[in-house]
């Protein structure tokens, strides 16, 4: 009686340790399928139907991240795009800013887009010759940055050039990288000079050469355009400028867009170069490197 009692437990035993492997069995099975099935999602072509972009902000999180990529109809749910990203241990490398995704761009595309690829870059360029009124303007203009500059900065301290930026960069930035150009284009420059200018600073070259930016804007006439405005300089001559008279009248905010008047000539002005002997008090525009080039070295003239 003892021994079927024994034999009945041993039994029973058996059974319900089949019945939790068994158990186990389909729950591997099932996690299998169900990871099968997450890989081949993760790498299948994505629902996006066209080339677009894709804008991660500063500090958004994994989730909020995978939530606009399903919003904007870039992959078929979130939760796989999650879990991907964090299999493949991507989350501690996701990148702020905008990112091309082409059209059917898997998930494993994507997130090696925003974690390995370069955000895209947009460009705002201030032509040689503008004014920092002119480049504000255009500066606060540009589509897809952020901040607004409120005040001109000094006349002849911004570089002229194209400059390139991410997207919701601050204009600020902008601004700052034209500054530190302009002083190391000078710097450089003014050490590299000839050694006969009557220029007594770095930054009456600067001023000589806007009124050269603004005589000429053919490059390859600037060095003589310089070289003419150095022998007046030297004979103690007047450089009769009308770009000097103009920015005395409009300090810089537009054109003048129309002649010069005889009573403007006539009137004595601090930027009136009909009137007044040497400089101007400073630059009249922000000239290019070109022009700050030919004052340094102008052409050899009589």
């Amino acid at each position: 009686m003892a021994r079927k009692k024994r034999q009945r437990r041993r039994n029973g035993l058996i059974e319900g340790l089949n019945a939790i492997l068994t158990l186990l069995v389909i729950v591997i099975i099932l996690a299998a399928g169900v990871a099968i099935y997450g890989v081949q999602r993760f790498y299948a072509d994505g629902p996006g139907a066209e080339d677009t972009t894709f804008n991660v902000p500063r500090g958004a999180s994994l989730s909020t991240i995978a939530e606009s990529l399903t919003d904007q109809g870039l992959v078929a749910d979130p939760w796989t795009f999650r879990i991907g990203t964090l299999l493949n241990r991507k989350q501690a490398d996701l990148k702020a800013g905008e990112f091309r995704i082409t059209a059917h761009a898997s998930m494993a595309e994507i997130l090696k887009e925003i974690t390995e690829g370069k955000a895209v870059t947009y460009n705002v360029t201030i032509p040689e010759g503008w004014t920092s009124w002119e480049a504000v303007q255009r500066i606060n203009a540009a589509a897809n940055l952020t901040g607004e500059i409120t005040e001109v900065p000094a006349e002849g301290t911004l570089l002229p050039n194209t400059y390139s930026f991410e997207r919701d960069q601050d204009r600020q930035i902008i601004l700052d990288q034209m500054e530190k150009a302009m002083a190391d284009d000078l710097a450089e420059v003014w050490a590299s000079r000839d050694p006969d200018l009557p220029l007594a600073s770095p930054e009456e070259l600067l001023t000589l050469a806007s009124i050269v930016e603004k005589e000429t804007g053919i490059a390859s006439e600037r060095p003589m355009v310089a070289a003419v405005f150095i022998n007046r300089l030297k004979k103690g001559m007047r450089l009769q400028s009308d770009p000097t008279i103009i920015y005395g009248i409009t300090q810089g905010q537009g054109p003048l867009g129309r002649g010069l008047t005889r009573s403007e000539i006539d009137k004595e002005t601090p930027y009136n170069t009909y009137q007044i002997d040497g400089l101007p008090p400073g630059p009249i525009c922000n000239p290019g490197i070109d022009a700050l080039k030919a004052v340094a070295n102008p052409a050899e003239s009589d």
